[in-house]
């Protein structure tokens, strides 16, 4: 089965579980409103960081230095907005763990590794030849 279709019948699955578990332990208006509370305190926060990601993004290039992290920094501050603003305790806990600058920090340096071992692996990855160019009569007459 398709990864991104498992995800989307899984995550509004998990999500109610939670919310019926969390809100017959602490009552209905208790999880509506720790809901808003996660929303609101997380959008601020992302706003927060997210000022902070781009100063150091012009820092970055005021020192011709390519901004790497902080653009994608920026982009994961941006998908935590999204997730702290759907309803639910799995999309706050993935939101707030994208927005803390440590975690992110840690994300990004898996994928990074990733990444550059991928790279040296396909970096001997062509081939050498050479090439005669010849010349035909029949190219001349088009």
């Amino acid at each position: 089965m398709n990864s991104i279709l498992l995800v989307i019948i899984l995550i509004p699955i998990i999500e109610i579980y939670l919310l019926i578990k969390i809100g017959s332990q602490i009552g209905a208006l208790s999880t509506i409103l720790l809901i808003f509370i996660t929303a609101i305190v997380g959008v601020y926060y992302a706003k927060y960081e997210g000022l902070n990601t781009l100063k150091s993004g012009f820092i970055q290039l005021s020192k011709n230095e390519t901004p790497a992290y902080e653009v994608i920094s920026g982009a994961m501050i941006a998908l935590a907005a999204v997730l702290l603003i759907i309803p639910g305790f799995a999309t706050d806990i993935l939101g707030f763990l994208l927005i803390f600058p440590l975690s992110r920090k840690l994300i990004f340096n898996s994928f990074s590794k990733n990444i550059t071992k991928n790279k040296n692996k396909n970096k001997n990855n062509f081939i050498d030849g050479e090439f005669e160019d010849i010349e035909d009569d029949n190219d001349k007459k088009i």
